[in-house]
């Protein structure tokens, strides 16, 4: 080993990976020594000096490109209330229900209603009370909650940290109030898994609405000058993008557009959602995510610089897709490929996966009078199996939902769920056939 105490002489690293049956580890390590193992000499880089094999290959084209934090000025976490079973709900008279609960019920009947565990730093019972009765009870703070994908769920919301919220975020929370602002939702790092851990929202997001392993930051695609509180507003003026000028002027500078602030029907002209939906489709690239899986896992994700015109229209075209999809904003999604064909009680129990049937509750006795158990037909496995982040939001919807009775429209969202994912799944080979990246000097 080399002296590690001089500052430029780190110490050597060695590395040796040893599979197999525990005996047969055993084994290896009583016949073994520290001088006889066939080493591998790692050379640890910074930042992070990782202790394991990496493949750097392809590290200083990946780095031409732009950082998601770089190109968006403002961005935080999601929401943390630090007690999701008080304040997360699905519906604003469960909302209702929890702020009389907690101003007129004893503390302790309270907690055992909700199962609210011991107080922590940033989350008091007497706190919470206080925050909600200096509020009135105001409905208008109910707000939606992106809870996780296709998961939309009511919370109360009134701005203020370590209150009914442990932390509210409103850096970034204030800013998604408005029915005209997205935000885009990444991760940092990625623990477990590879990366697909990114996705556009509308409204306020849960902290882990991608990924329940990792932290989650969110970035609004504006900003405005009087964030609220109280209620979702529909104005749209006065708002600046949430980007960086340089990287917006080189893109312009690059691809010769004009950018402007809001999306104009002019030719040569490009806004802040083209961008958002070129960086939607870049990072929706098969070839893109495995090129450079290595360091979409350690870092917020870069994205190239769009290589001209041509190739960024056509990306934006089918970010905009994905974008509407993941919204379940688009028209396709009403377009169900997917059959519920037997009736029943609808009460998610057991969810299995079987030759294109996801059964709701394969533990369940069927009714008197009824065919049998209940199902979504026609369900594409590639539909089951789609991760966005650390969830499979064709699996993690039903299993959130165990218990609960199905209504209608419950029904027909699952239904559209599948049709976004399958869709999605299609675009991305789309996006596979596009040439995204050009060799260019490092800027």
């Amino acid at each position: 080993m080399n002296n590690p105490t001089k500052e430029d002489n780190l110490a050597q690293v060695l590395h040796f990976d040893l599979y197999g049956k525990r005996e047969n580890k055993y084994d290896f390590l009583t016949e073994n020594n520290i001088a006889s193992i066939q080493w591998n000499v790692l050379e640890p880089t910074a930042p992070n000096h990782f202790f394991v094999n990496k493949n750097f290959n392809g590290l200083k084209n990946y780095e031409k490109g732009f950082a998601i934090n770089s190109l968006f000025k403002v961005g935080n976490s999601g929401v943390v209330t630090k007690r999701d079973k008080l304040n997360i709900h699905n519906s604003k008279e469960n909302v209702i229900q929890m702020l009389d609960d907690v101003v007129n019920l004893n503390e302790t009947e309270c907690r055992k209603k909700y199962s609210i565990p011991d107080d922590v730093r940033d989350w008091n019972f007497s706190l919470a009370r206080k925050d909600i009765k200096e509020s009135k009870q105001n409905p208008n703070y109910i707000q939606e909650i992106n809870y996780r994908p296709f998961d939309k769920r009511y919370f109360y919301y009134t701005g203020k940290s370590k209150g009914v919220v442990g932390w509210p975020v409103p850096v970034v929370s204030n800013h998604l109030l408005y029915k005209n602002n997205l935000g885009f939702m990444t991760n940092k790092k990625v623990e477990v898994g590879e990366f697909t851990h990114y996705i556009i929202y509308e409204g306020i997001v849960e902290s882990h609405a991608v990924s329940m392993k990792e932290i989650n930051y969110v970035f609004p695609l504006y900003l405005y000058p009087e964030a609220p509180t109280q209620q979702t507003i529909d104005q749209t003026t006065d708002r600046k993008p949430n980007l960086n000028t340089q990287i917006v002027n080189q893109i312009a500078l690059d691809l010769s557009l004009i950018f402007t602030i809001e999306k104009q029907t002019t030719k040569e002209t490009f806004a802040p959602i083209d961008i958002l939906d070129y960086i939607y489709a870049v990072l929706h690239s098969p070839t893109y995510r495995e090129k450079y899986k290595e360091f979409l896992k350690i870092d917020f994700p870069r994205v190239p610089y769009p290589k001209d015109a041509t190739t960024f229209w056509k990306l934006v075209e089918l970010g905009a897709k994905l974008r509407q999809l993941h919204l379940l904003e688009s028209p396709v999604v009403e377009q169900y490929i997917t059959q519920y064909p037997i009736d029943g009680d609808n009460v998610v129990g057991k969810i299995k996966y079987e030759n294109g049937k996801v059964f709701i509750n394969y533990d369940a006795v069927p009714p008197l009078g009824v065919m049998g158990l209940q199902y979504f037909d026609n369900v594409p496995e590639v539909a089951w199996t789609f991760f966005i982040g650390g969830y499979q939001p064709a699996q993690k919807w039903l299993k959130d939902r165990k218990g609960r009775t199905l209504e209608f429209d419950d029904i027909l969202h699952y239904q559209k769920i599948i049709v976004a994912l399958t869709q999605t799944h299609n675009i991305m080979t789309k996006i596979n056939g596009i040439n995204i990246e050009e060799d260019k000097p490092n800027r």
